[in-house]
């Protein structure tokens, strides 16, 4: 998996970013039953003006949110509750370019605030909205409940298997 970091905010150097990102996507796609390799995805590290900028852009709530994430292309499941159509991502061609999964933002500050308030360690909460990032990469989201279930369910098995407590 390749993963594409641009850091917008020096205060992200502290994150150890990479290595957290690396480990809860291989997490993830073990989880998906997916080979991570033959994939990018790119992720901005940012402050909380500039993800408030952005959330105002693409969702029109000109306030800042913990992380907000562009799919390259829609594999949403037709039927809610049920997997995306993860089929391209199965067998990758070791000798093309990597399927561009898309973008991830983050927000230091909203990130660094929700783990105090949870009382939550901050690479926990990491993880989990670098999982939930992803996963909305995938195809996956949680506007029915159905899909919330599923999405839901997959967050806390991934982050299960890094020794992470239920996020919900």
């Amino acid at each position: 998996m390749e993963i594409d970091i641009l850091i917008e905010d020096e205060a992200w150097d502290a994150a150890a970013l990479e290595r957290i990102a690396e480990t809860a996507f291989a997490q993830a796609f073990l989880e998906l039953g997916l080979a991570a390799q033959g994939v990018e995805v790119s992720i901005l590290a940012c402050d909380d003006d500039r993800i408030a900028a952005l959330n105002a852009e693409f969702r029109g709530k000109p306030t800042p949110t913990n992380v907000l994430s562009w799919p390259s292309e829609d594999r949403a499941a037709d039927t809610p509750g049920t997997m995306p159509d993860l089929s391209d991502l199965s067998d990758p061609d070791p000798d093309g370019p990597p399927a561009e999964l898309g973008d991830i933002a983050l927000a230091l500050g909203v990130l660094t605030r929700e783990a105090a308030e949870a009382d939550k360690p901050f690479d926990h909460h990491l993880t989990h909205l670098l999982v939930h990032g992803l996963l909305h990469l995938l195809g996956f989201d949680h506007i029915s409940d159905p899909d919330a279930a599923l999405m839901e369910g997959l967050e806390t098995r991934i982050l299960a298997r890094l020794g992470i407590p239920d996020p919900y």
